[in-house]
């Protein structure tokens, strides 16, 4: 199977997702957790990676990160995987791989998707039946975005600071967001472009991601345009 691409361009966040091998449990306890927090902080800094949304479930983890350089995600997700790796077989004598291959990305655009993917990120743990509300789940940045509770780890986007004046009125704000439901279209659809790798914004976004990369950053259409390239010998 092809290797899917990595796609860079200058001050687009990236939604990041990272699976435990086979949808194995890569957290067993609350300072494998704290562990991993503290490792993603130490290397997100090192690498030049903003971290602006986050969950740690039980078998994977999502990010929402703006990278400095072209390097700073594959940089600070490889220094991520092989220390917490080494925590994780030293603390429970294991041996062999915890994560599932290489990690999924999609770029993200800001004005029309960033903070859905906030929401989608941080109500995972609703989805997955684990919780009622994102309140309850501890391993999220939810409370520092709903709240105001100190999480060294979060960099807010400045769309996250423009929901208001004050910390006070963003969180309100922001609190208000979670009343409303993610349609079931919107989940599907962030969740299908980050599988792929694919961007995920509209058709002017696309366009723009295309031309600023020189490359192809959506699927190829179906039916005739890949009946006739099949037909005159073009891959």
């Amino acid at each position: 199977m092809a290797r899917k691409p990595r796609y860079f361009v200058r001050d687009v966040p990236q939604h990041v997702i990272q699976r435990g091998n086979n949808r194995a449990a890569c957290f067993f306890a609350n300072d494998d957790y704290r562990r991993y927090r503290d490792d993603l902080k130490e290397v997100a800094a090192k690498h030049g990676c903003a971290i602006h949304a986050y969950v740690f479930m039980t078998n994977h983890v999502h990010a929402l990160v703006t990278p400095q350089e072209a390097t700073s995600i594959p940089a600070m997700m490889q220094a991520l995987g092989r220390r917490y790796v080494r925590y994780v077989n030293g603390v429970y004598r294991r041996t062999g791989t915890l994560w599932e291959g290489r990690y999924n990305a999609s770029l993200v655009q800001s004005e029309h998707y960033l903070l859905c993917c906030y929401r989608y990120i941080e109500l995972n743990p609703v989805r997955a039946g684990m919780v009622e509300h994102p309140r309850l789940y501890p391993w999220s940045s939810y409370h520092a975005h709903a709240h105001g509770h100190t999480d060294t780890l979060v960099d807010d986007h400045p769309l996250y600071r423009a929901l208001g004046s004050s910390a006070h009125a963003r969180h309100q704000v922001y609190r208000e967001l979670f009343k409303i439901h993610l349609d079931q279209n919107t989940i599907d659809l962030i969740r299908d472009v980050t599988n792929k790798a694919w961007p995920l914004g509209n058709e002017r976004f696309r366009e723009q991601v295309e031309t600023a990369l020189q490359r192809r950053t959506r699927p190829l259409p179906r039916g005739g345009a890949r009946k006739q390239n099949t037909e005159t010998g073009s891959a």
